[in-house]
């Protein structure tokens, strides 16, 4: 049996609709409130449900296929896709997603400035003379490091402490403050470390890591974070699910 997904949509909101309703879609499937195997509703009755335009709602469906939380099989319809561990190409943060997993991940900060940055700057569309928070993260799963982490915050997002980087995920700081990333540049990429990062990392010489670069902005198009990441290539995984119909 379907359930249908309780859905609030703010019509008079600059957030697109279609976003509001995949984040919505989103939680529900991530909170377990539908477990992996359930069937999904269909977009025909989800768009009658809801007063959308059925494009509004595929849209919104399919940005969930894409991030692996949704499957769709021919004659078979749409069902909620089994769990993975692994990281997904999706706007989240590595902390979220490591919790989501059923990790419990820790974090040390290494660094914590104010400091010109011309790359980050031109990322984020902002002058380069302008001073950023600069942060440089280690995040560890158990005894392992896993992940060296370099984001840099504008001016209006730049006052967090350590205290609060080591206790819960950048994301969810700016959540509390109101500020959500909703559209994002992603490069991801793999390169040899540097020794500096084979230390912190506990990699040998011959290990590759992975990489991804990302600059986030809101829903006004205001820059949130430009983030510099590499990732222990042996114990992290990127999944992209393609749906060519």
């Amino acid at each position: 049996m379907v359930e249908p997904v309780p859905v609030t949509l703010d019509r008079g909101s600059p957030v697109p609709l279609y976003h509001q309703l995949a984040e919505q879609l989103r939680d529900a499937v991530t909170s377990g409130r539908l477990q992996p195997g359930d069937p999904f509703e269909n977009e025909m009755a989800m768009a009658q449900r809801l007063g959308l335009s059925r494009p509004t709602v595929r849209r919104a469906i399919q940005d969930l296929v894409a991030q692996g939380l949704l499957l769709r099989r021919r004659g078979l319809g749409t069902t909620v896709a089994n769990r993975q561990i692994h990281r997904r190409a999706e706007l989240t943060s590595l902390y979220d997603d490591l919790q989501r997993g059923g990790e419990v991940p820790s974090t040390t900060v290494l660094d914590l400035r104010s400091v010109p940055d011309e790359t980050a700057a031109l990322a984020l569309g902002v002058p380069v003379d302008v001073d950023l928070t600069r942060i440089t993260r280690v995040r560890t799963v158990g005894e392992q490091p896993f992940a060296l982490m370099r984001n840099w915050l504008p001016p209006a997002l730049g006052a967090v402490t350590r205290d609060q980087l080591e206790r819960d995920g950048l994301y969810a700081l700016l959540r509390e403050r109101g500020v959500r990333p909703v559209v994002a540049h992603q490069t991801i990429g793999a390169r040899r470390p540097t020794a500096a990062e084979r230390r912190r990392l506990g990699l040998r010489p011959s290990e590759p890591v992975l990489t991804m670069t990302r600059a986030a902005f809101d829903a006004a198009g205001n820059p949130v974070e430009y983030g510099d990441h590499i990732y222990r290539a042996d114990s992290y995984t990127i999944d992209v699910t393609v749906d060519e119909r």
